[in-house]
């Protein structure tokens, strides 16, 4: 790896390495840095999250995986921050706890990596990349993610994954549809049910619970709705997540039907139209259990 001339005390390398093992070129960053200077440190990029899909790894695991190659190295972290401002004073802070005051210390880092970010008094070089040039660690956990080894230590990496991600609610939309003077509700069935329910989704990543409310009315029922107005929220007891810690937070919303021929799709097989008297007369016996909540609470707003 080609580097520019630049002679210091201590050779910083800042990155994540979130990776299975050290790739050829990740061994090649830290040799060249360990040949020109007394002290390396390898600084590991630290998410507030946990177990996810750029940061898959906790900081112990990537600490062993280059201290059991290369020994002498001190490993420490440094905390994803809001702004680059304040994640340089503490990368900065962090390194003078660690290193004398007659110290010289650079940082090195690669293409796209830490360096266009850092507000820092460190000098910073961007490494040349060589034949052993960086492998993308995104197309590396992609590839490891296609891939499953009939391996004890696999599955305890899974299960030990799966015990430390955060256990955070998992956010549906549910779509209450009125006729024009709110006599009738337009309710969905779904296959080998008998009982009624709310048209409704997950949230995607990146969509708001509104624009989750018109897309799932288009995909379940092609029809065309008002705008959406929220009633309420309540957790959803769903089988498939009675015996996870995981659990479904709904958002209710009530619109009036515009136009369009309601017409079952996706996971629907039915479409009826219910007036609001015979849900009460029925005391909800055609509304599947765990909307049925929901639905009191909306005919509470309409009494």
């Amino acid at each position: 790896m080609d580097v520019k001339e630049e002679k210091t005390d201590v050779g910083v390398i800042i990155g994540r390495f979130q990776v299975d093992d050290l790739h050829p070129a990740h061994k090649d960053l830290i040799e060249t840095v360990m040949s020109r200077h007394k002290k390396t440190i390898i600084f590991l990029g630290l998410s507030p999250l946990k177990c996810t899909t750029n940061n898959p790894l906790d900081f112990e695991a990537r600490k062993q995986m280059i201290t059991f190659i290369y020994p002498s190295v001190t490993v420490l972290y440094i905390k994803d921050m809001v702004t680059d401002t304040v994640w340089s004073k503490k990368l900065d802070e962090q390194i003078s706890d660690i290193t004398g005051p007659n110290q010289s210390v650079t940082l090195y880092g690669g293409r796209e990596s830490f360096i266009d970010h850092y507000k820092g008094r460190h000098n910073c070089i961007e490494l040349e990349e060589t034949q052993n040039s960086f492998l993308s660690g995104t197309a590396i956990r992609k590839s490891i993610s296609k891939e499953v080894k009939s391996d004890p230590m696999f599955r305890r990496g899974v299960i030990w994954a799966s015990n430390n991600m955060y256990v955070n609610a998992l956010p549906t939309v549910d779509v209450a549809i009125w006729n024009e003077d709110k006599t009738k509700l337009l309710m969905a069935r779904k296959p080998y049910e008998t009982q009624y329910r709310f048209i409704g989704g997950f949230v995607e990543a990146g969509h708001t619970l509104e624009e989750t409310v018109r897309k799932e009315v288009s995909e379940e029922a092609h029809i065309e709705i008002s705008d959406p107005e929220f009633v309420c929220s309540a957790v959803i007891d769903d089988w498939r997540y009675r015996s996870e810690k995981v659990k479904i937070t709904s958002s209710l919303f009530q619109c009036k039907y515009v136009f369009g021929k309601p017409t079952p799709d996706d996971d629907i097989e039915e479409l009826k139209w219910f007036s609001v008297d015979n849900i009460y007369d029925t005391n909800m016996a055609n509304i599947v259990p765990n909307h049925r909540d929901m639905m009191s609470r909306l005919l509470s707003r309409i009494k």
